[in-house]
């Protein structure tokens, strides 16, 4: 059975509920915090029976005045500065509110390679279990201030996803300033119709995404939540999207306050295929012929035989889109570099050991380091 929950045991329940909180949400029109806002926020999640963790934007809007800057940097390096500034005062803040509740909070900056690379994965979700372990409210947020453009998760719906994923939680929350997903844009049409349940995130729905913010100072859009929705649901977190402009945002849900619920998969991928699918950086593609696609969607690996082209340079271990003529098929782990395999493209894997010596490793990509689309589709359509 699909796993159906409702907002009610989403805010009350046992399991770990992640709330991601947006700039839009936490900086006044002034570029100071709402403390109100958060100090009822954290009141309202105190009273939940099962652990919480935040994943909280807005170091870099908070810290912004200080570099004399009226609106989001569009440096790298200014927005570096300006999340320096901005995080200590953001930490201090939560901690202050979970303090006033008599709880302790802790500050954990990622980077998305944090999350890509397997050892540091694991490394980040002991820590995070062992402080909720101890009661501790995790805060967490993207480190912008090391962050490079190649090494970011872009906004923190996809990061809150990730460590939805990494914890199993219960739940994942994401409070911004729109009430759900809209089949338009509502700012733009007047016509638009809220969704207020989504089973399966298709073309369809996918096609709805659009911008529906209005206060600037965020970078996630309708498609990061969505893009974060995909990432939490296969992985059998359902997802919640609301607004949070209310005073009192969490008590505003709890009264049925207009949201927009994703269900989660029945069926999770396992844990490694989970960590693989939330991957973000592609270092390069294999085209591959169409008996080598039939062959993947039947659960074996990817053998040399079956490659038609490569594209880009990798290197052993790095992640790759795998394509087919019709299309993408998925993506998965090289288990040679681009240079090893432009080699063996096309060739029969007996020949490989006479090709490459000692350094022959059998198929290209196993069926362990693989995930395909389907897999994320059936997931989500179970």
């Amino acid at each position: 059975m699909r796993k159906v929950p409702s907002i009610q045991s989403m805010l009350t329940g046992q399991g770990t509920l992640v709330v991601k909180i947006g700039s839009s949400l936490l900086i006044d029109e002034q570029g100071g915090l709402r403390h109100a806002w958060m100090t009822t926020l954290c009141e309202r999640l105190s009273r939940r029976a099962g652990p919480v963790v935040l994943v909280s934007s807005g170091a870099i809007a908070l810290g912004r005045s200080a570099l004399g800057l009226d609106s989001r940097p569009r440096l790298l390096a200014q927005a570096q500065a300006a999340a320096a500034v901005g995080q200590i005062h953001l930490a201090g803040a939560w901690s202050a509110c979970w303090q006033d509740q008599g709880r302790v909070a802790a500050q954990i900056l990622l980077t998305l390679g944090d999350l890509e690379q397997r050892r540091q994965y694991l490394n980040a979700r002991a820590t995070l279990e062992t402080l909720i372990e101890r009661g501790i409210v995790p805060v967490v947020n993207e480190n912008d201030t090391v962050a490079t453009e190649e090494i970011r998760f872009g906004d923190n719906d996809r990061l809150a996803a990730r460590v939805a994923q990494l914890l199993a939680a219960e739940a994942l929350l994401l409070l911004s300033d729109v009430d759900g997903l809209y089949d338009r844009d509502p700012g733009q049409d007047h016509r638009a119709r809220h969704i207020p349940r989504v089973q399966a995130i298709s073309a369809g729905i996918e096609a709805m995404a659009g911008s529906t913010g209005s206060r600037g100072v965020g970078t996630g859009g309708m498609s990061s939540k969505l893009a974060a929705a995909r990432i939490a649901t296969a992985a059998g977190v359902p997802v919640a999207l609301s607004s949070g402009l209310a005073d009192d945002p969490i008590q505003a849900l709890a009264n049925g306050g207009r949201h927009t619920l994703f269900e989660a998969s029945a069926r999770p991928l396992a844990q490694r295929k989970q960590w693989l699918s939330g991957l973000q950086q592609v270092a390069g593609t294999l085209q591959i012929d169409a008996g080598a696609a039939r062959a993947l969607y039947s659960g074996a690996s990817l053998l040399s035989v079956g490659l038609t082209d490569v594209e880009g340079d990798f290197d052993r271990g790095d992640l790759v889109s795998i394509e087919a003529p019709d299309g993408p098929v998925g993506r998965g782990l090289s288990a040679y570099s681009s240079e090893d395999v432009r080699r063996i493209a096309g060739c029969q894997s007996e020949h490989l050991v006479a090709i490459l010596g000692g350094s022959s490793r059998g198929a290209v990509v196993h069926r362990d380091d693989i995930v395909l689309d389907s897999a994320l589709r059936h997931c989500a359509d179970r």
